[in-house]
């Protein structure tokens, strides 16, 4: 089974996101983990959005990547730049991806606009994630 993590700044969007996701594709051929360069909390929003699709990351917590040193995974995939930019930190011998979403949790406007940048953000996460399970896993 491959050991995938998730990575992002404050591991309360779009890296749990990816994490509902990925789990979701790979089932049975990967254990995934998301984590961040800080921890923010699981964003009670990125939950909600993923409810709407049918996945429930409301018993995800926000991991630190540091909680991760001992793990020695396949996969590290970052989902923003400033993740990228500080994944050196982390000490593995994992192949690196790297995709920068765009970070739903600084969308402003009305509720109807937020909810629908999550939304977006959400799809295109989902995108990725099946074809990141299709050509990794």
């Amino acid at each position: 089974m491959k050991k995938v993590l998730v990575l992002c700044t404050g591991n309360s969007c779009r890296s749990q996101i990816a994490h509902g996701y990925l789990q979701k594709f790979a089932g049975d051929k990967a254990q995934v983990y998301s984590a961040g360069v800080e921890t923010h909390g699981v964003n009670p929003k990125a939950i909600a959005t993923m409810l709407e699709d049918g996945i429930d990351i409301s018993k995800h917590t926000s991991n630190n990547m540091l909680d991760y040193q001992g793990i020695d995974f396949d996969y590290v995939i970052t989902v923003c730049d400033n993740a990228k930019e500080r994944c050196p930190y982390f000490h593995s011998r994992a192949e690196k991806f790297h995709y920068n979403f765009p970070d739903p949790a600084k969308a402003t406007g009305s509720d109807k606009d937020i909810k629908k940048e999550f939304a977006n953000v959400r799809e295109m996460i989902k995108k990725y994630s099946q074809d990141f399970v299709k050509e990794n896993l």
